[in-house]
């Protein structure tokens, strides 16, 4: 029913963990008989099990089958981003469980969801999907694939099989806002998004009352690349618009636009003024010119659904991860040491403490759809 499309592009893995295997598995009951057909996650383990069965009248055990997770990124895999820690996750837990993982650089809407559909008809599971763009495929071919997981990050689809995982991102824009406001001299900062969506609204609404937590009177100057998901992808873009906030005074510009902020960092360089990276550590793009980096750990959001998936904990709904879950974080390394002063120190660390315990709530842009003065 699915016509795979042929591409010479393609990064697509499959490995020996990925192929069923016939094993023997414990019945549920003594009374079973053995069922030599079930896949069993481990053949040593099954056959443990059994021998155990043998003495242990009522024993119960069940007997899963192996992960075969695939995963999806929206246009390219390594964008030193978004798309980028997401596939370190991937990574960590093949690292871990020796569990191999098929993968494919999606670059249409077409292409989305036939590869969706090619993963569930194959029988992958969980199927990862990085990034909105993939949310109305994901709903559709989970309609279809009622028995398979998917798992989607930084958009919600509401069924039965899906995982949505999302972030709260005005934490950390709170965080870098602190530091920027620090760290400026001329008492304007600026911020470049990609794509003008709820989910680079909270950023920088997250990062102008952080900004003005510390420093009230500071000027904060806004921009976007555009309206449609190329807006992520357009570094000259990025450059232009950092240059424009740079003239105008900004000595510190957060990036909040994937490859489009590789620009942003590049002209902060430029211009020796200081540059806040995102999504992935890029402090060391440009040493000494990025004063950190606001991480929004995709990473993490894989690895833990693969880890729930391989442990039988795996859920439906959705996941919020912010600074408390693990979801967002600050990078301070040796690439930006130099930049990091032990006051900034000292004011992320007790934010961070303040967002843990509930003492500081930043405010979502999304639920009001405005930045809150």
């Amino acid at each position: 029913m699915t016509i795979w499309p042929i591409r010479s592009a393609p990064t697509e893995r499959e490995g020996a963990a990925l192929r069923r295997r016939e094993e023997t598995c414990l019945p549920t009951s003594a009374a079973e008989p053995v069922n030599s057909k079930k896949l069993c996650r481990d053949g040593a383990l099954g056959a443990l099990s059994f021998m155990l069965g043998l003495t242990l009248t009522g024993a119960s055990t069940s007997c899963a089958e192996p992960l075969r997770p695939a995963i999806l990124y929206n246009l390219v895999k390594f964008d030193a981003s978004f798309n980028e820690a997401a596939y370190r996750g991937i990574e960590r837990f093949k690292t871990e469980t020796g569990t191999q993982y098929r993968e494919f650089e999606v670059k249409s809407d077409v292409e989305r969801e036939a590869v969706l559909r090619r993963f569930a008809s194959r029988g992958e599971d969980p199927i990862i999907a990085i990034g909105f763009p993939f949310a109305s495929s994901v709903e559709k071919v989970a309609a279809d694939f009622p028995k398979s997981r998917f798992v989607i990050i930084d958009a919600v689809v509401q069924k039965p099989n899906v995982q949505s995982v999302v972030f709260k991102e005005q934490e950390g824009g709170f965080l870098v806002g602190l530091m920027a406001a620090m760290a400026s001299k001329t008492g304007t900062i600026g911020m470049v998004g990609g794509m003008d969506l709820p989910i680079i609204r909270r950023i920088a609404c997250g990062y102008e009352r952080g900004a003005k937590a510390t420093r009230p009177e500071i000027a904060v100057l806004e921009a976007y690349a555009g309206d449609t998901p190329s807006a992520f992808t357009d570094p000259a873009r990025g450059a232009e618009l950092a240059r424009s906030e740079i003239g105008q005074g900004a000595d510190v510009v957060l990036q909040a636009a994937g490859q489009t902020g590789i620009g942003v960092l590049r002209a902060a360089a430029d211009a020796k003024v200081l540059g806040i990276g995102s999504d992935s550590n890029q402090n060391g793009l440009y040493p000494g010119h990025v004063l950190t980096s606001l991480l929004k750990r995709t990473d993490n959001a894989v690895y833990l659904a693969l880890r729930d998936a391989a442990s039988s904990e795996w859920k439906p709904g959705t996941r919020l991860l912010g600074v408390a879950e693990g979801g967002i974080d600050l990078a301070i390394d040796d690439a930006d040491k130099p930049l990091v002063t032990d006051e900034m120190r000292q004011a992320i660390d007790k934010a961070k403490k303040a967002i843990v315990a509930g003492k500081l709530v930043v405010p979502d842009w999304a639920k009001a759809r405005s930045c809150p003065p």
